[in-house]
């Protein structure tokens, strides 16, 4: 019996490695990405990129036509197919994972639910003057588990898995908290006639669930299918993503040896994090410094997301976590100090993709959405710095005693 723990115990730490690895390449394409549309912002080539992100591009199928430039496709297209990935990780961690049971998605999840009301609230109390800028709530409020990871795995074996779990795990926890966010405050336009009829493709695919169908063909066209109404009904779109992934079944093909989720998720990994987000990152990060000066960081909207970041995450997942162990909720993860909690803390203040695509639903004014790139680079920027240090320089090198907090 023990050896099956430890047996199962190491097979999980092997897949976490080999998880961070990935994202680790992930995390450096993302940085070569958003570098490269800095430099082009800022250089000659400022118009061919501008008209790159600006190409039309229309399907049309009868009298339905959808006409956006690349650059719409790339946040309300590619960025659904981000949002199906995250939805499968979300339903697998929670039916099979880390977060099967209530003991252990407590620490977790009330961890998140400090980190997003203490950057929410910091964002709001510094623009609170301005109604435009407020719409920017919830910005700093997402955690980019690509980037968290890629940081937390240049650390190698010095970090114990069990904070590895814990930053994974509240990443999931701070995914859903945006999925919600999204749904309820970041809709244009809505129209319920048309939303109505998402309540068709919606019901066949969980009967396609419930009847276990593993094939994934019909999945896929009913959600396109999905996705093509809810773009229409002025909800956003990434989240027919979602949706279409909660009906995605547990269930193997006769002579698979994964699940179709599992199968799913494993095939678009490599798709999503060397693909979509570098691509959503190069499309959205370029930020002009044109005219830009020490004022630029002091802005509204800058300065709160900034501190709402690099402040706000690390207060409230900490003071969370801290709390919930102290009231004995949860028990302190295993082998881990509270150095190194803080540290993870820190890491979670890394928002960049998501928050950079919630202010893309936020605003539309040019001048705030350089603000929103100004401060969301400085903040994840700060907070990766600070979260690397801190945890390089309080976790021991294998083999050595570890620190005590």
């Amino acid at each position: 019996m023990i050896q099956a723990i430890r047996q199962k115990r190491r097979q999980l730490t092997e897949a976490i490695n080999d998880f961070l690895k990935m994202e680790a390449t992930g995390g450096l394409m993302l940085v070569a990405a958003t570098v490269l549309a800095m430099v082009l912002a800022n250089s000659g080539l400022v118009g061919t990129y501008t008209a790159f992100l600006e190409i039309p591009v229309a399907v049309k199928f009868g009298e339905l036509e959808i006409a956006k430039p690349f650059l719409l496709w790339i946040n309300d297209g590619l960025m659904a197919i981000f949002f199906f990935l995250v939805g499968l990780e979300i339903k697998r961690e929670f039916r099979i994972g880390e977060l099967a049971s209530p003991a252990q998605v407590a620490l977790p999840g009330i961890a998140a639910i400090g980190g997003v009301l203490v950057p929410s609230g910091i964002y709001a109390l510094i623009n609170l003057d301005s109604p435009e800028s407020m719409s920017g709530w919830a910005i700093p409020a997402a955690t980019d588990i690509a980037f968290a990871l890629a940081v937390l795995s240049l650390l190698g074996n010095r970090i114990p898995g069990s904070l590895k779990i814990l930053l994974l795990a509240i990443a999931i926890f701070d995914d859903l908290g945006a999925i919600l966010i999204i749904a309820f405050f970041y809709t244009s336009k809505l129209s319920l006639t048309v939303l109505a009829l998402a309540i068709i493709p919606i019901v066949l695919l969980f009967i396609l669930n419930r009847m276990g169908v593993t094939k994934t063909a019909p999945y896929v066209v009913l959600g396109v299918v999905l996705w093509t109404i809810v773009l229409k009904s002025g909800v956003h779109a990434t989240l027919a993503g979602v949706i279409t992934a909660f009906a995605i079944p547990l269930a193997k093909a006769e002579g698979a040896h994964h699940t179709l989720l599992e199968e799913l998720e494993h095939g678009l990994h490599r798709w999503v994090a060397f693909g979509i987000l570098p691509l959503f990152a190069f499309a959205n990060a370029g930020v002009s410094f044109a005219g830009m000066g020490f004022d630029s960081f002091t802005e509204p909207v800058s300065l709160g997301i900034t501190l709402g970041l690099f402040a706000g995450k690390q207060i409230g997942i900490f003071a969370m976590i801290w709390l919930t162990v102290q009231l004995r909720l949860a028990p302190m993860p295993r082998d881990s100090n509270w150095m190194q909690i803080y540290g993870v803390a820190l890491l979670c203040g890394i928002g960049f993709t998501m928050s950079l695509f919630i202010g893309s639903l936020a605003f539309d004014n040019r001048d705030l959405m350089a603000q929103l790139r100004l401060g969301v680079l400085a903040g994840s920027i700060a907070s990766a710095v600070l979260g690397y240090l801190l945890l390089r320089f309080t976790s021991p090198a294998p083999g050595h005693e570890a620190t005590k907090a």
